[in-house]
């Protein structure tokens, strides 16, 4: 293998590093607060919904992140983040037939450059693991 494919797959890994860190990571740090997991205003059964989704979301970032490190694979690790982020792109974009919203009680919501954070953060990694995906199936980084 040559000097510049193993520069990319390094730099392909690193990326998709990024981004399962941010699924698996940046995202429950985010919700374990009084606003998602100790909120006294959803009730218990959301909250169980919620717990449970960090807790599979994370635990799935690990196997990634192992898959990535250990197996040196791309592949699968960016099909499961592509998954986990597509998800949440697909529920933001159907937020109305459930009544479902970004916004707190208050009205507020976090945003960046003027998008909401959670589309902005997922809409990247999304497309890290898009990217990864691809160069991944064309034999450029998987095993």
């Amino acid at each position: 293998m040559k000097n510049h494919e193993k520069e990319h797959q390094i730099a392909v890994r690193l990326l998709l590093t990024i981004g399962i860190l941010v699924f698996g990571l940046v995202v429950p740090f985010l919700e374990i607060n009084d606003t998602h997991v100790f909120n006294p205003n959803w009730t218990p059964h959301s909250l169980i919904h919620e717990v449970w989704q960090l807790v599979t979301n994370t635990l799935l970032a690990v196997v990634c992140l192992w898959l990535v490190w250990i197996k040196k694979e791309t592949y699968f690790p960016s099909l499961i983040g592509m998954i986990i982020t597509g998800s949440f792109l697909f529920a933001y974009l159907i937020q109305d037939l459930y009544g479902g919203s970004m916004k707190y009680l208050d009205g507020s919501e976090k945003t960046l450059l003027g998008l909401n954070i959670g589309l902005l953060g997922f809409g990247i990694v999304f497309s890290i693991c898009v990217y990864s995906f691809v160069v991944s199936r064309k034999g450029k980084t998987g095993k």
